[in-house]
């Protein structure tokens, strides 16, 4: 007679646990091999809106933040500037005036190109290569044309003009209006640069 009796209930209790620790296990590995095709949080970070608060900005002045590795010009506009928007496209030296390509949002299709036409928000990156033009609000600057000059950016890589809303010039290198980025204002002076409030 054999001893060799098998214990149907102490193998099954083995082939459960067996089971189980490899179901434990296959999970473990596969967790953080699927969590490593989420974005890392330095990358979550570098494409992420901006706060910004302009109320220390002077009448005048430009200040750029940084959003996405770009700088974005925060240009505090008086009332002159305001009014040599108005003045420089009676020039008739504005290749596209009313911003009707698609450089801006739509709440920005306007002349002064803003939300608050106080405040200009633009991408500081000329449109024709991608330098960083120059902020000139010098008005009547001998070498960006004298009386005819308003103030405005200048990229004095190849010589393109944009006005104080960034609006190309005729004639230059750089084919559309600086690029306006979606922004909104969180309160009366902190605007949030790279998302709107249809976000």
């Amino acid at each position: 007679m054999s001893n060799d009796v098998v214990n149907k209930t102490r193998r099954r209790l083995l082939i459960g646990a067996t089971t189980a620790v490899g179901a434990a296990g296959a999970v473990g590995i596969a967790v953080p091999f699927v969590g490593s095709w989420n974005p890392s949080a330095k990358a979550k970070s570098a494409g992420a809106p901006v706060k910004f608060n302009m109320s220390k900005i002077e009448p005048g002045a430009m200040v750029t933040v940084e959003w996405r590795g770009k700088p974005v010009y925060v240009v505090r506009r008086t009332p002159e500037a305001l009014a040599s928007l108005k003045k420089v496209e009676e020039q008739g030296v504005i290749r596209d005036p009313k911003s009707e390509a698609p450089q801006q949002p739509k709440y920005a299709q306007n002349e002064s190109r803003a939300i608050k036409e106080e405040f200009g928000i633009l991408l500081g990156v000329c449109t024709h290569l991608g330098c960083s033009p120059l902020y000139r609000p010098d008005v009547g600057a001998a070498d960006l044309g004298g009386d005819k000059w308003l103030g405005g950016f200048f990229c004095p890589c190849h010589g393109s003009k944009y006005d104080l809303a960034g609006r190309v010039y005729t004639g230059v290198p750089a084919p559309l209006n600086l690029e306006v980025p979606k922004h909104f204002y969180e309160s009366e002076n902190v605007v949030i640069i790279g998302e709107d409030q249809g976000a």
